[in-house]
């Protein structure tokens, strides 16, 4: 009489089907993972700005974006730690007892750089960003360098996407 139950082939061929199964999915799931932080990042620079902009011209106060802390900027091109909107009153620099909103650090292997010589970015009370060049952002992921992207801040206070160049790209995915 044979008693019901897995012989240990049976349990070898599901252990290895599921192991299959794991192997595809898991990166799958991982690259999804790492796009949608990447869109995130993106969305939340792009609400910075936009918040920037509008309490810039509506307080008539200059609006200081930086990576850091509310404690004050950091001095690093690398936002992936996280950024501070300030209105800057006294134009110091330095955010004081006033508005602000923090931005927290970016999930996964998410990244966020900004351009060299470019720490900070200060919106004018009349509108538009101060500093006479734009500023380009790189912003890559877990997925590797081809998939970074650059995202140009005109003076106007518009953000656009263009493709990022190969050596910033590189530079993004480097450990700050």
């Amino acid at each position: 009489m044979r008693t019901p139950g897995f012989t240990l082939l049976e349990l070898m061929i599901v252990l290895a089907v599921a192991a299959l199964l794991a192997a595809i999915a898991i990166p799958a799931w991982s690259a999804a993972s790492e796009a949608a932080g990447a869109a995130a990042a993106r969305s939340a620079l792009q609400s910075s700005f936009d918040l920037a902009l509008r309490h810039a011209t509506a307080s008539n106060a200059r609006v200081v974006l930086c990576p850091g802390t509310r404690a004050g900027c950091g001095n690093s091109f690398d936002w992936s730690g996280g950024w501070i909107v300030f209105a800057d009153g006294d134009g110091d620099g330095r955010p004081g007892s006033g508005w602000a909103h923090r931005e927290p650090a970016l999930r996964g292997q998410v990244h966020l750089r900004s351009t060299r010589g470019r720490r900070r970015v200060v919106f004018r009370p009349r509108g538009g960003a101060a500093a006479g060049t734009n500023v380009t952002f790189t912003l890559c992921d877990g997925r590797g360098p081809g998939k970074a992207v650059s995202l140009v801040l005109a003076n106007s206070g518009r953000l656009r996407r263009a493709p990022a160049k190969p050596a910033a790209a590189l530079d993004c995915m480097a450990p700050a």
